[in-house]
């Protein structure tokens, strides 16, 4: 396109004496700008995180990642640094078919567990007799040939869904997913455990040793994460992955174009059960045991968490996913740090909902009175109405005992309780300017309380709640995902 100088001052030219796009409003141009990188410190940092490179923001991750890893020696917090990698590998992998592909994959979790089982086979007494004997593969034997079992598993499958797509494809491979479980349950219990499991399995080792330590594998987890996400980089950009994206976008178009949609399907599953089995060789590595109980559907949903709420097609975005959900799933588990999350969210989705922010004060101390009036009003009515405890501990317990209503009882109260806050989030979903201030007030309280008297109580159904609406805030808010890119698609 033509450019020419603008005039260094008058008429309708720039004093900047920068040159001019011929057929380009430049008003439109910096308004959508700004729309897009937004103003102040926002337009600093998005134009700071566009001069940083792929590789340059790879490089970064994995320093935090070792620094991490050396300024921790509790076992607990390498743990969950471990399973944070293990979980972000899950996802990268299901990024391949899912995201990248557009392949529905509901039997994802049957490649995790191939790749467990087939590392239990080949490095314990599985294959031994009297529970002595057995292969004791080194780790550098073993997973290359459970890697390339997969694949092939993978390729199979893909063969036998290709002429199903949409829902169909999703029912195939759930049957893929549940049939493996009855697998290792039922079949051959003498070398698979049955329902016992395997266990004894060795830990990783090869030329330079074991691996045992915590520190150990979260180390080997992290290079594992660091070296699948810069080749998927390199197969994202490559033929192949442009080729994913257009059988994802329009497989007749893409067909029409030349491109092989059957076989870049196949792929797809073939490189998602590659690196699925990765991650459960390193899983069962890690737990030197393998159980039926460790590939459900549970786990399933959790990675399937993990890729939607980073971003759906993205890698930095499945790698912040799993270490999202897992950091969560974590702190739910205590009733402090889980104290901590709860009323941390509900601060940020203030922020996010009250608009204009100046409102927000007064949001706040609406909230604070409305809840110390209401537990007077109720205590003044029924002692017994408010003889329990809050389930936060600490100075939170502390300070929300005069405020939450708990009632001796609180079994059933929580229970018509959380009923009552669904009805007011939606509720407060289709309401507007000072009618959605007003509703905020109230729902929070009634949040508040819901917390304190029956979900802190029960962390793993609060688990799967909080994941729930958390995964509904962000689909509201981004439906692409924290760090996926938006999708504009024609119908």
């Amino acid at each position: 396109m033509s450019t020419e100088r603008e005039p260094s001052a008058g008429g309708l030219g720039s004093a900047s004496g920068q040159p001019r796009q011929i057929g380009v409003d430049q008003w439109v141009a910096q308004a959508d700008e700004r729309r897009d990188l937004g103003v102040g410190w926002r337009r600093w940092l998005a134009r700071l995180d566009a001069g940083v490179g792929w590789w340059q923001r790879l490089a970064l991750a994995a320093v935090v990642g070792v620094v991490f890893g050396q300024l921790t020696g509790n076992v607990n917090i390498l743990t969950v640094g471990f399973n944070s990698l293990l979980y972000a590998l899950l996802a990268l992998g299901l990024n391949i078919a899912v995201g990248w592909s557009g392949l529905l994959d509901l039997g994802y979790i049957a490649f995790f567990g191939f790749g467990a089982y087939g590392y239990a086979v080949f490095s314990s007494t599985a294959l031994g007799t009297g529970g002595a004997g057995g292969l004791h593969l080194a780790a550098f034997e073993s997973i290359p040939i459970v890697l390339i079992a997969a694949g092939a598993l993978g390729l199979v499958i893909g063969l036998v869904a290709l002429r199903v797509g949409g829902d169909y494809l999703a029912i195939v491979t759930l049957f893929v997913g549940q049939a493996f479980v009855e697998v290792v349950n039922n079949v051959d219990p003498g070398t698979l455990g049955g329902v016992n499991g395997i266990f004894g399995l060795d830990s990783l080792h090869g030329l330079s040793g074991q691996i045992t330590s915590p520190r150990g594998y979260y180390y080997v987890a992290l290079i594992l994460a660091v070296l699948v996400a810069g080749i998927l980089h390199l197969l994202d950009t490559s033929r192949t992955g442009r080729a994913w994206r257009a059988v994802r976008d329009d497989p007749l178009a893409a067909e029409a174009m030349t491109i092989p949609v059957n076989k870049v399907k196949v792929m797809a599953f073939s490189f998602s059960a590659i690196v699925g089995a990765l991650a459960g060789t390193l899983f069962a590595a890690e737990q030197t045991s393998v159980f039926p109980t460790n590939f459900t559907s549970n786990i399933l949903i959790l990675i399937y968490a993990c890729l939607i709420l980073g971003g759906a097609g993205s890698i930095a975005g499945a790698i912040a996913g799993g270490v999202v959900v897992t950091v969560m799933q974590q702190m739910l588990s205590s009733p402090t740090d889980s104290a901590y999350l709860f009323y941390g969210i509900v601060l940020i989705a203030l922020i996010a909902l009250v608009r204009p922010w100046r409102y927000l004060l007064a949001v706040l101390a609406g909230i604070v009175a409305f809840g110390f009036a209401v537990h007077a009003i109720v205590a003044a009515i029924s002692g017994s109405a408010v003889a329990g405890s809050p389930g936060s501990h600490g100075w939170i317990g502390s300070a929300v005992s005069n405020y939450v209503i708990v009632p001796s009882r609180p079994a059933g109260y929580g229970n018509v309780l959380f009923v009552v806050l669904i009805c007011a989030l939606i509720a407060l979903v289709r309401m507007h300017g000072v009618r959605r201030l007003l509703v905020v007030i109230p729902t929070v309280y009634i949040a508040a309380c819901c917390w304190e008297s029956r979900l802190i109580v029960n962390p793993a159904i609060t688990t799967q709640i909080m994941l729930g609406a958390i995964l509904i805030v962000t689909m509201a808010a981004r439906p692409y995902g924290l760090l996926g890119t938006r999708r504009v698609e024609v119908v």
